[in-house]
């Protein structure tokens, strides 16, 4: 049953849509475990972002509804669920935004929404709050989510208005799609719109330059890791997304259906692999592994126990040891233990012609970096 909250101010329903807005993680740009998930301790809906060059930005995060028609068996907020509801209006959350924006206290906004009524009627609405703020001569970053089944006009004004769109795959091939909802059509809802967003944001396209992110909802329905890495590799290799998140599925969230309830991987379990899916995604991405190059266990799925990157090493004992003062940037990179601020630290040392003679020599020590001693020699 929907408790439906009438009459509420502004903060007050932003403190229900920002807290639901938990389940939506594609904003982040995080470099560390659980970055994305952190937010201010005053208010819920501001998020700090870490930015590609280390600093630190703020975003202002929320729904702007949380009342939905879909059904999506993973998610607290799908219909028939007793929560408590409430919207927005555009115009109220465009006012809001640029109060906080005007104070210093944001630098950009990603807003997402519950289906309301249809996904164009959602867009409708998602737009109108851009279109607002870019009339207000706000010229800074606004992250969108796109409505699976929204229209063609309503991802290219979204397009238009946007810095950065994004549109949850949620998992891994039709097959596993059908666990998760019965009132959205994966091939269309959801693949025909990022192929779409990908040829419109390509560079020379109409859009060319908005950043297009998606995110994975791991272990609610029964795709191995191997399946999700594979559809990563396709979304950054041939539709060229910026990139991917993966959000882990806790159970008891959901629906009794899903096979993530019947399964037997614990809440830390599956948080664990959202973390694995993490560091080979960031191989990938990275530190120039292809998708079957990714160690997995017989099952199709990423150790639990141990790094990716560590376990390819242990499956490749005669790529190593790795000359540190000689071998190069790619060799480097496949050094456990070794990131990719120590290879630049590597590389800096030898083009100023420092020979580098032990682990110590690189600066301040810890237990990821004592990891290349038993990969490397000097």
């Amino acid at each position: 049953m929907a408790l439906i909250k009438r009459n509420l101010n502004t903060t007050e329903k932003l403190t229900i849509l920002a807290q639901d807005s938990q389940y939506d993680l594609a904003c982040a740009c995080a470099t560390r475990e659980n970055e994305h998930r952190q937010r201010s301790k005053d208010n819920k809906w501001i998020y700090p972002v870490t930015l590609p060059n280390g600093g630190y930005t703020y975003l202002f995060k929320t729904l702007l509804s949380n009342e939905c028609v879909n059904n999506c068996k993973y998610c607290p907020l799908r219909v028939g669920i007793e929560a408590r509801r409430c919207s927005l209006s555009p115009e109220e959350l465009a006012k809001t935004f640029l109060s906080y924006y005007k104070a210093c206290r944001v630098s950009g906004l990603f807003l997402s929404s519950a289906v309301i009524n249809s996904p164009d009627a959602t867009m409708e609405r998602i737009n109108a709050v851009a279109l607002n703020l870019r009339r207000a001569q706000f010229r800074g970053y606004i992250h969108l989510k796109i409505i699976p089944g929204a229209s063609d006009a309503a991802i290219r004004q979204s397009l238009a208005l946007a810095s950065a769109v994004s549109l949850n795959i949620e998992t891994a091939g039709e097959n596993n799609f059908k666990h998760l909802s019965t009132t959205k059509n994966y091939l269309h809802d959801i693949i025909r719109p990022i192929q779409l967003i990908s040829r419109l944001t390509a560079k020379g396209s109409d859009y060319g330059g908005i950043k297009q992110t998606t995110q994975f909802v791991v272990g609610a329905s029964e795709e191995t890791d191997k399946e999700i890495i594979s559809y990563s590799w396709k979304l950054y290799k041939e539709l060229g997304l910026s990139r991917v998140y993966f959000s882990a599925y806790q159970r008891g969230a959901g629906s009794l259906e899903l096979p993530g309830e019947q399964s037997n991987a614990t809440n830390s379990d599956l948080l664990m692999r959202e973390h694995r899916l993490y560091q080979a995604d960031w191989l990938i991405r990275k530190f120039g592994f292809k998708a079957e190059e990714i160690p997995l266990e017989a099952g199709g799925n990423l150790s639990l126990t141990l790094d990716p990157k560590e376990m390819w090493a242990g499956l490749h004992p005669e790529f190593f040891p790795v000359n540190i003062n000689n071998d190069d940037k790619y060799r480097l990179l496949r050094v456990p233990g070794l990131g990719q601020v120590m290879v630049e630290r590597i590389l800096a040392f030898r083009e100023n012609g420092t020979k580098i003679r032990s682990i110590g020599d690189l600066g301040r020590q810890n237990k990821v970096i004592k990891k290349a001693e038993h990969y490397v020699t000097f």
